[in-house]
């Protein structure tokens, strides 16, 4: 597979007037991702998208949101345009689409599952770094003017908890109990009520959706955000509870989440009235991870991480 990939990438990096390397492998979940050189010798990020994960229009809108974003000083990748002025290529027999973004320099707050490093580091600093910088790019986002065409899914009621989930049928998973799937198709319907009570209230607009440690790049006191891959339609809270949720076991956690929080507040102050709705996101983005596992059953390990994923609803819903 790996082979494979390569050869796309050495294919795909012809749109943009790069010959002669061999692209470095560094990423391969839902889009490969590989390290290249550019003209100038500087480092670049190029993405083979995943067959049919998303639209031609859909990836070319998540380049145009995240190339607006960059011009209005956001620590985002840059998106470079091919040789032919696009930021999205179609080649192969796919066909496969492919792009080239900045590289962003720095290093990953952490990884999901393994404790934060804290030596040398001011970890609430850095939290409220990740928040003030994330309300920054909600605001970056409402100023943004979509083009015509602009197309991204949608984390809204339907999205979350609808006949289709964004992320897929969280109480319908095979893999699951028929007792975990059946308290999963009642809570599903208490939280729809719940959110649609609360809905019109709450601030939507565009979001990263997907903030967790390894997408959140730090560099002293500065922090970036990557993988817009699915940045969409969306409650900005869902945005803070992604950034909470793989956080919750660490010990200094009511310390981040208060850093977190006052950092986006000092430049969105509206968001205080909707923290006390926060629990309700934090469960919702649990719920979402049953979803993804669940249109996955090829993972290895599988049925732990599914297990880990409904103990931890039953946590949130529950405490």
């Amino acid at each position: 597979m790996a082979e494979t990939l390569t050869q796309r990438a050495v294919a795909a990096l012809a749109h943009w007037d790069l010959p002669g390397q061999v692209p470095e492998l560094i990423k391969y979940r839902e889009n490969a991702v590989f390290k290249v050189t550019l003209a100038w010798g500087e480092p670049a990020a190029l993405r083979l998208h995943r067959p049919a994960y998303h639209s031609a229009a859909a990836l070319a809108s998540e380049l145009a949101f995240m190339a607006n974003l960059r011009d209005r000083g956001l620590a985002v990748p840059q998106p470079i345009p091919a040789a032919n002025g696009a930021l999205l290529v179609a080649f192969g027999e796919g066909p496969f689409h492919a792009d080239l973004i900045g590289w962003v320099e720095g290093e990953p707050l952490g990884e999901t599952g393994v404790p934060l490093a804290g030596k040398g580091r001011d970890l609430p600093a850095i939290f409220r770094a990740i928040g003030r910088e994330m309300a920054l790019l909600h605001g970056a986002a409402d100023a943004f003017r979509q083009p015509v065409g602009f197309e991204r899914p949608a984390w809204d009621a339907a999205g979350l908890l609808g006949a289709a989930p964004f992320w897929g049928r969280f109480w319908d998973c095979p893999m699951l109990a028929p007792e975990d799937r059946a308290y999963l198709a009642g809570l599903r319907e208490t939280l729809a009520a719940r959110l649609a009570a609360i809905a019109p209230g709450l601030d939507y607009g565009l979001i990263h959706a997907d903030i967790v440690r390894e997408n959140i790049f730090v560099q002293g006191d500065a922090v970036a955000f990557i993988d817009f891959d699915d940045c969409g339609f969306g409650f900005r809270l869902f945005d803070l509870a992604t950034t909470l949720l793989r956080n919750r076991r660490e010990p200094a956690y009511p310390a981040l989440s208060a850093a977190l929080i006052e950092g986006y507040a000092r430049i969105r102050p509206q968001v205080e009235a909707e923290l006390e709705h926060l629990p309700l996101f934090l469960l919702l983005r649990a719920l979402t991870y049953i979803g993804w596992a669940a249109a996955r059953p090829d993972l290895p390990d599988n049925a732990a991480r599914l297990q880990r994923y409904i103990a931890e609803v039953r946590t949130l819903a529950e405490g």
